[in-house]
């Protein structure tokens, strides 16, 4: 067995309870938006439809999620045929179609994000604001270095 540094051995321990939160917070955020007919998957990827500063191809929102684009594809197909999103033709490009959340997605979306937000204060109380910002520049961090020189091809599935 290799010699490990105690920091090696300090961000595998943050690693394995980052795996374990983030499968906590699926489900949670599966509870929290189901109502909606949402899950944590679905919301994401309509997190990532709505905060574009215009619509976007599957490839692109795949990037900006660090996500695996055929699962992008496959979820974004979901809502096309629940009829939460849809596609609309790309000017700059014949087959990539750009992706737009239709007026029953932006209600589902929106509706999930009024109760994120009382449930997020739930969730984030009596943690400090330093700690929750120390964490947050751990992760961002973190994230440039494992997709420093990514092709995107093996990033994060969702």
């Amino acid at each position: 067995m290799p010699d490990r540094s105690h920091s090696a051995e300090a961000l595998t321990e943050l690693v394995l309870t980052l795996f374990r939160v983030n499968n906590a917070t699926l489900v949670w955020g599966d509870r929290l938006v189901q109502p909606f007919g949402l899950t944590s998957a679905r919301w994401q990827i309509m997190g990532a439809i709505a905060y574009a500063e215009r619509p976007r191809t599957v490839a692109w929102l795949a990037r900006d999620l660090g996500a695996n684009r055929q699962n992008v594809q496959r979820i974004v197909n979901e809502l096309e045929k629940d009829g939460l999103a849809g596609f609309v033709p790309n000017p700059h490009h014949k087959r990539a179609q750009l992706v737009v959340l239709t007026p029953s997605g932006r209600q589902a979306y929106e509706r999930a994000v009024e109760v994120w937000y009382p449930a997020a204060d739930e969730l984030a109380k009596e943690l400090k604001k330093e700690d929750l910002a120390t964490a947050l520049h751990v992760l961002n961090t973190l994230r440039g270095k494992l997709g420093a020189g990514n092709d995107g091809e093996d990033e994060a599935v969702i």
